[in-house]
């Protein structure tokens, strides 16, 4: 009984889920082995990825072209790498667009095993004939939010609503402020702002700029302006670069507890659009989002996209809580005036962060946590495959 489950990650959030699956797993059943392609959450827990994920995170339709030699060569070594080990269970996190054809690829092969995905495609926000193409691919869907089952099972796909597992980061995330601003040198009475302009190139690209331009007009405003600026290991250097002239105090953090520890300690946060809002969300920070592609991939978004809303919180709720500015709205014009009226006002920040946090209980299933719950579903699969 060879108990080896086979994970294949695309990106830095889909790292953080796996790496919280893998613990659960472990705790279940210690003798279970890991092999695949993740990130830097999953290696911190001994786990060696096949290559950096960090060259297949890019966002967006016209952003992928330059990369898609690259795409296709690591999809062809993971397909190989699955036909040598022979794994007793695949799971897929997030990443649809590279799963999907990896997939495919696996099939015409001839090569078998079950394959549980987790993140469902957001085929309620666009796309919605993916939830065709998942049933045909996938045995189990772990979906994230819970409106999401009805609309795969609906062709036959077997779904479990396993929430999001950033609802049970409270040890991590439990870090007295006062210690992160000792740990980097941040005056304890600083306005402390922290900056999260993505964890990929295409995203760091566009939106440092406009985050450096907000953080400028933030200054003058405040004179004792400090930055932190979580981000990952692959784009640590990018990320000093883009900052480097900004005249600005700041510090650069990696690790999972030194993000969450910066978001404890900070006043406000300004962040790219994603899993990070949810996070800041559960760190009770207030904050803003943003998110931009280039010209052309902003103009296909806006005419496929069938959501009001970026930002999942917004999207539970059904209205604008949390600020965000995308695509056309992505400038620092609109940025700026918004960050600097919660920064002035923090009775009103609170009460967004208050307000948002309500909606993170919609994430968690009734029966068992995240982690748990998409665990028992993997464990299963392992099971039948050792009958």
């Amino acid at each position: 009984m060879d108990n080896l489950i086979y994970f294949v990650v695309g990106e830095p959030s889909g790292d953080i889920l796996a790496s919280r699956l893998m613990r659960a797993l472990r705790e279940a059943s210690p003798a279970l082995r890991f092999a695949g392609m993740g990130g830097d959450t999953m290696k911190d827990l001994g786990f060696e990825s096949l290559f950096p994920i960090s060259e297949l995170s890019v966002m967006g339709f016209w952003e992928v072209v330059p990369r898609l030699p690259l795409i296709l060569r690591r999809m062809n070594e993971v397909a190989d790498d699955i036909a040598a080990q022979q794994p007793n269970v695949l799971v897929t996190i997030d990443s649809w667009g590279f799963v999907s054809k990896l997939l495919q690829k696996l099939r015409k092969r001839g090569i078998q095993l079950p394959v549980v995905h987790y993140v469902a495609p957001q085929v309620w926000a666009w796309k919605k004939g993916r939830a065709v193409k998942t049933a045909r691919l996938v045995d189990h869907l772990l979906c994230l939010l819970p409106h999401e089952p009805p609309y795969f099972e609906k062709h036959g796909l077997k779904c479990t609503f396993a929430g999001h597992p950033v609802i049970e980061t409270t040890a991590e995330m439990s870090a007295h402020p006062v210690d992160f601003r000792m740990r980097h040198g941040i005056p304890e009475k600083c306005t402390l702002l922290t900056v999260l302009p993505g964890s990929r190139h295409s995203e760091v690209s566009k939106l440092a700029p406009i985050f450096c331009k907000v953080v400028r007009q933030l200054s003058a405003h405040f004179p004792d302006l400090h930055l932190a600026i979580p981000t990952v290991s692959a784009m640590e250097s990018e990320v000093k670069a883009a900052f480097a002239g900004i005249g600005i105090p700041y510090q650069v953090v990696q690790g999972q507890r030194e993000r969450y520890s910066a978001f404890r300690a900070s006043n406000f946060a300004l962040a790219a659009s994603g899993t990070v809002s949810l996070e800041l969300t559960a760190c009770k920070t207030p904050h803003v989002i943003a998110y931009k592609f280039n010209r052309l991939t902003n103009f296909l978004v806006n005419r496929l996209a069938t959501t009001r809303f970026a930002n999942l919180i917004n999207i539970l709720a059904g209205q604008f809580i949390i600020p965000e500015f995308v695509l056309e709205n992505c400038n620092e014009q609109l940025i700026a005036p918004s960050v600097l009226d919660l920064m002035q006002h923090p009775d009103k920040a609170k009460a967004i962060a208050d307000e948002a946090e309500q909606f993170l209980q919609q994430l968690k299933p009734a029966d068992a946590m995240p982690s748990a719950k998409a665990a028992s579903v993997v464990l299963s699969y392992l099971l039948n495959q050792n009958k």
